[in-house]
């Protein structure tokens, strides 16, 4: 029911109607009390405005970070032929053994196999401990060391042969050998 107080002067007879009597502005006042009508409608209407921000026609573009020059092509891995090298070297054993080779083979700690950084994948080199003199020829399957300045990770079948199980690291001498034949690269079984 309206509680609309109207003026003073006598209105005329209403003329009788079923339901209490409401004026026009009460039927509006009784849709703006409805606040999830105003709720939907503040919805619809900012969803359908767009506000695009253009930036002034006289602005310049921002500036483009600063692209670093190229770096410094990478060497070309090292000729197999007359190939040598003095450093330092280390091996690894069980804790690899049966992982993947970047050669795509399982590591086997009981071939006579290393891994080097650059020289191709199949290369057989001749390693020589310079502390005693040992030598022995391994078949390049995997890459590394990644470790400090290693030239090369020996399988532990090749420490061994060196006699180099104890030493964690040691110096070695690395020549390519012109025979890449890859024949015989296992370490003969011992007896059990």
């Amino acid at each position: 029911m309206c509680n609309r107080v109207t003026s003073r002067v006598p209105a005329p007879k209403p003329v009788a109607r079923e339901g209490p009597v409401q004026h026009g502005t009460c039927n509006n006042l009784l849709v703006m009390q409805s606040p999830l009508l105003w709720l939907f409608l503040a919805v619809v209407v900012s969803g359908c405005a767009t506000a695009r921000a253009t930036p002034p026609p006289s602005s310049p573009p921002p500036p483009r970070a600063a692209v670093p020059a190229p770096s410094a092509p990478r060497p070309p891995a090292p000729g197999t032929e007359d190939f040598e090298q003095t450093g330092i070297a280390s091996w690894y054993g069980r804790q690899h053994h049966g992982k993947r080779t970047a050669s795509g083979e399982a590591y086997d700690m009981n071939d006579l196999t290393a891994a080097h950084r650059t020289l191709p994948l199949g290369t057989r080199v001749r390693v020589t401990n310079l502390d005693n003199g040992r030598s022995v020829d391994v078949r390049i399957n995997d890459r590394g060391p990644f470790a400090g300045n290693r030239l090369i990770d020996v399988s532990y079948a090749a420490a061994r042969r060196l006699g180099a199980i104890g030493a964690g690291v040691f110096r070695v001498g690395l020549k390519t050998l012109a025979d890449q034949d890859t024949a015989a690269d296992r370490e003969p079984s011992s007896p059990r």
